[in-house]
């Protein structure tokens, strides 16, 4: 029985296209997405015009629907969706209950309980009225939509991938971060696996009790996995670190001062109106001082990295969307008189250009950005 060997010349061919197919398109640097996201949410804090929160939260949807890859824990957003819903929620029975939002238009009446003289301005029951549900919805919508945000990094970012892309100045804080905004995919990836497996041991049960009897399985599951990653991390010498002369008084100075600077910036530039002739020189000395402060830091602590991603035009892209978002938002929240949304007396939103063209410009990396292979994880 004769066999047939392949050519050299085929093999090689063969194996250049299969190459080809693989890398015709590639994952965006894990940290590129959370720039993005956190344009976005900052530009989400500032919408009070609900119009243009429901346009910045379907323009984020749709860049994690058309950019995310087929790993269980990309799927993570409609996680966050249900906690996004229960914070409005839990925020929609507080009015009710104890609002101090009674004025407008009643739509039904509870029994007002009298309270001691100490508890002064809180009320339990009374009126409720259109005016404060609306209200209260879509100030509870901002937070609802930042929490939307970090789930959208979450389902576009590996976190594995972001760990082993931190600058070496502030590794041990990026691990317990990473490992922290990492609970949420894990969980997931977990459910999946045990519904699967009592799937196939035809043991699924619905309703509360097949709840409760997954909980403990997936809790066991989550632990024994980062237990295992754990200790393959550490025989593998993953993230050693070298430190030679100590902390300089100098940089620690320079750090605090960058602390402050960014603290105290982003809190005038977010929360005080008129502060942004001051604000924005303060949050760029911050941000200058940390970023000089950190790359010294840096120098003399070294950590084990590999294969790490590139950083390329893409990459600058994403995060120039997300600055572009943040930008947009607070020129519109400053100029643009649409933003003010009034519930007392209760209109109806208006819509302007700009604040479409800002929803646009946070949707750009579902269009623009390379679509990642189909084997990417």
């Amino acid at each position: 029985m004769s066999r047939v060997l392949a050519r050299p010349e085929v093999v090689i061919l063969a194996d250049a296209a299969l190459q080809g197919a693989r890398l015709a398109g590639r994952t965006v640097h894990p940290w590129a997405w959370w720039g993005w996201a956190l344009g976005a949410g900052v530009a989400v804090t500032l919408a009070s015009n609900p119009l243009l929160l429901v346009l910045l939260i379907a323009a984020v949807t749709f860049v994690v629907l058309q950019r995310r890859t087929k790993a269980p824990w990309a799927r993570s957003l409609t996680l966050y969706y249900a906690l996004a819903g229960l914070v409005i929620a839990v925020r929609l029975v507080f009015q009710i209950l104890i609002g101090g939002l009674r004025e407008g238009t009643v739509l039904f009446s509870l029994p007002e309980i009298a309270l001691p003289s100490w508890a002064a301005g809180i009320r339990l029951g009374g009126p409720v009225t259109v005016e404060g549900l609306v209200y209260t919805a879509v100030d509870a919508g901002r937070l609802a939509g930042l929490l939307i945000c970090i789930g959208a990094a979450n389902a576009l970012a590996n976190p594995k991938r972001a760990l082993r892309n931190v600058p070496a100045a502030f590794h041990q804080i990026a691990t317990a971060l990473v490992i922290a905004i990492s609970v949420a995919p894990q969980l997931v990836e977990s459910v999946l696996r045990v519904r699967r497996a009592r799937r196939l041991r035809g043991g699924v049960r619905p309703g509360v009790k097949g709840l409760i009897s997954v909980i403990v399985p997936v809790l066991e599951d989550a632990i024994d996995r980062s237990l295992a990653l754990a200790a393959g991390m550490e025989s593998r010498g993953f993230g050693r670190t070298r430190t030679g002369r100590g902390l300089d008084w100098r940089l620690g100075l320079t750090l605090v001062v960058a602390m402050l600077g960014v603290t105290f910036g982003t809190f005038a530039l977010l929360g005080l109106p008129g502060a942004g002739s001051w604000a924005v020189p303060l949050l760029l000395i911050g941000l200058a001082a940390g970023a000089f402060g950190l790359h010294r830091a840096g120098d003399d602590l070294a950590t084990s990295r590999y294969r790490p991603d590139p950083w390329g035009a893409p990459e600058y892209l994403v995060v120039g969307c997300g600055l572009a978002t943040a930008a947009l938002a607070i020129w519109l929240a400053s100029t643009d008189p649409a933003m003010a949304f009034g519930a007392f007396p209760l209109t109806w939103p208006e819509l302007s250009w700009p604040m479409l063209a800002t929803a646009a410009v946070a949707a750009l990396p579902g269009l623009l950005a390379p679509e990642p292979p189909k084997d990417a994880a």
